[in-house]
């Protein structure tokens, strides 16, 4: 008898080898049904794995992240066959699930119109109409190469030949006439699929290499049921109103210019201001808390690249001055980072123990060669600036340490309203994969590992593991965060670093007088004030809490009296450090209030000839609507207050 160890517990024995599917059936022909994946012994695996030891068996179905990816890679695939049925001649590169959805990028003549897009949907709903049962065989890696070269895809051969070394088998899966190379797993039939979407086009290079071929990628999305598709679309509508790249220009936060480049944002005057106000709000709360401030440079030799490793694992992601590759001739590169930068400050001179820990802090712009593929609006960017920070300390300070890390990035976050929609994620290295990424020996990463898995557990934060997610040189925590339409960005991130101050000779004298290696932390605060500035424009629609807001009040003479007495009142307001606006136009004040509304000005004050003669102010909140009439000091004293307490006032 074989003895299957269900999830919640139970055994469940069986008197010969059986597949996950039919176990599934013999617990239940509704659990059969819905399906679409399993984990055998915490390993997930297809639905035809056959089971033939004990072990211990969770059936997936959409309901869990990887099933739900094992539906999203069958709609891929259906996709892909599509295409083939209605562009033979096109040439298939890879289509795997991603965060709600899917996609697959083709090589073809001619780009995808919005027509061709119909007719590949329309060609998908027969497909799946058809019910087309979807298996899996294997190949020697000769005769996988050989017959994918037989049938003319020169992606997928690339792919293959890249496994050929490992002389394991090579997995495919077929449904009807359609073949694909493919490591799985995938649902039993095309049917499953109820409800699918194509939902955009664009151009991506081959395997994200701005040097290689152009090709055309079809994105899209895929439910059981008609109707959580339909929310789905629902909620991409609504996402698209707070997207802050339509919110974010309309409000003339920021632009692009074609011809200055892609990922270069420019921040106009609104988005500056908040920018500004951010950066000097983390310097100060940073100082409060022991770091001292630093100012490094924009761009540096190899040489210092090359101690640090960046040279090695990075080289990719940097904007190089020169020939990276002709050491007889100088070469630069603007900084991607800036920890090796400030480095410096703690090697200029001898150091001792009671000089840590050393917290530094800095407000550094960081230039990184990313994808024209990944680039959105302020998330994603080429140059951004960040609150970076590198504590220098003793392998006995590093719990303690780690802590004012985590306490300080969610101060920040909680203050802007953040904190509340953040996910943490614990970036582990890959061990399987450690000579081509990561710097260090398996015991030192086990060693840092271990350590702020200790430290995450002192501290009762509830994490997810990212495996191959640590920087090359140590393990993190991720602090994320989700745009409108469900994309995950790392906000926050705080890493500990046990290898590069011995790279950089970085020591200091202890008590007993030996010196000694310090570890690092790496750390933001806030993160990049640029892609704050999107979530922040996204989570409010627009409408920044008052604190944060570039305009924070605007006064709106009525008569031509009035405007005197709003100039004075607006000097007052700025002395103060209120940002504060008059608007003299010669128009009605209903046109003012509207347009004062649509620029999500927190405060409007309605000044006519009864006011100037009260010496009051009729008061209109963004958010509260009309307060009434207050007097100046009234008026300038809940302001001020809500400005101090940082007060975020919700819809």
């Amino acid at each position: 008898m074989i003895k299957i160890t269900l999830k919640d517990g139970s055994v469940k024995e069986i008197e010969a080898a059986a597949s996950v599917i039919d176990i599934a059936s013999q617990i239940s022909q509704g659990l059969a049904r819905v399906a679409c994946a399993a984990k055998v012994n915490g390993e997930v695996k297809d639905l035809r794995t056959v089971i033939y030891t004990d072990c211990t068996l969770e059936i997936l179905t959409f309901a869990d992240d990887d099933g739900r990816k094992a539906f999203r890679h069958t709609a891929s695939h259906i996709l892909a066959q599509a295409v083939k049925r209605l562009y033979p001649a096109a040439k298939l590169a890879i289509g795997p699930a991603i965060e709600n959805g899917f996609y697959y990028d083709f090589d073809v003549e001619k780009p995808f119109t919005a027509d061709d897009i119909t007719a590949i949907e329309a060609e998908m709903k027969k497909i799946v109409k058809e019910n087309i049962e979807i298996k899996q065989y294997e190949l020697a890696p000769d005769k996988a190469i050989e017959y994918l070269k037989s049938i003319d895809e020169p992606y997928k051969v690339e792919l293959c030949e890249e496994h050929a070394g490992k002389n394991e088998p090579i997995s495919f899966y077929s449904q009807g006439d359609f073949t694909d190379l493919c490591a799985g797993p995938h649902l039993m039939s095309t049917g499953a699929v109820k409800a699918f979407k194509l939902t955009s086009c664009t151009g991506a290079y081959w395997r994200g290499d701005s040097k290689g071929k152009q090709l055309c990628r079809v994105y899209g999305t895929a439910f059981p049921k008609a109707s959580e598709l339909e929310a789905h679309l629902k909620m991409l509508e609504e996402a698209k109103l707070r997207d802050h790249n339509k919110i974010g220009r309309e409000l003339e936060y920021f632009t692009t210019v074609d011809y200055i480049g892609q990922g270069l944002p420019i921040l106009l005057p609104k988005g500056a201001r908040t920018v500004q106000v951010l950066q000097r709000w983390v310097e100060d709360t940073e100082q409060k808390r022991g770091y001292l401030l630093t100012k490094t440079p924009y761009v540096a030799k190899r040489d210092l690249y090359k101690i640090s490793g960046h040279w090695d694992h990075y080289l990719d992601g940097m904007f190089v001055l020169g020939d990276p590759y002709d050491e007889t001739k100088e070469c630069f590169a603007l900084r991607p980072m800036t920890c090796p930068f400030q480095y410096q400050v703690f090697l200029n001179r001898q150091r001792s123990y009671r000089d840590l820990p050393m917290r530094l802090g800095e407000t550094s712009t960081l230039f990184r060669n990313e994808d024209s593929g990944e680039m959105h609006g302020l998330i994603r960017v080429r140059q951004f600036t960040i609150s970076e920070g590198h504590l220098i300390i003793r392998p006995e300070q590093l719990e303690e340490e780690f802590k004012g890390c985590l306490d300080l990035a969610k101060y920040c976050l909680e203050t802007v309203g953040l904190l509340e929609d953040c996910t943490f994620r614990f970036s582990q290295w890959d061990p399987a994969n450690p000579n081509n990424k990561y710097e260090g020996t398996a015991q030192q990463w086990d060693h840092a590992q271990a350590a702020m898995e200790k430290i995450l557990k002192d501290l009762d934060v509830d994490y997810t593991i990212g495996i191959d997610e640590a920087a090359f040189y140590g393990p993190k925590l991720d602090i994320q965060y989700r745009n409108v339409y469900g994309k995950e960005d790392t906000l926050v991130t705080i890493q500990i670093d046990m290898l590069l101050a011995e790279k950089f000779g970085m020591e200091y004298v202890d008590v007993d007088g030996t010196k000694k290696t310090p570890y690092i932390i790496h750390r933001t605060s806030l993160g990049c004030y640029e892609r704050t500035l999107a979530y922040l424009l996204e989570k409010y629609a627009g409408a920044l809490p008052l604190w944060i807001a570039p305009e924070q009040v605007r006064l709106l003479p009525v008569t031509d009296r009035a405007k005197e007495y709003a100039e004075n009142l607006a000097s007052k307001l700025d002395a103060m450090n209120v940002r504060v606006s008059v608007d003299n136009r010669n128009e009605k004040i209903g046109f003012k209030i509207r347009e004062a509304q649509l620029q999500k000005i927190p405060y409007m004050l309605i000044i006519g000839d009864k006011e100037v003669e009260s010496g009051e102010v009729s008061v209109r909140c963004r958010k509260r609507g009309d307060l009434g009439a207050m007097t100046e000091d009234d008026f300038t004293m809940m302001v001020l207050k809500e400005i101090a307490e940082k007060t975020v006032i919700k819809d």
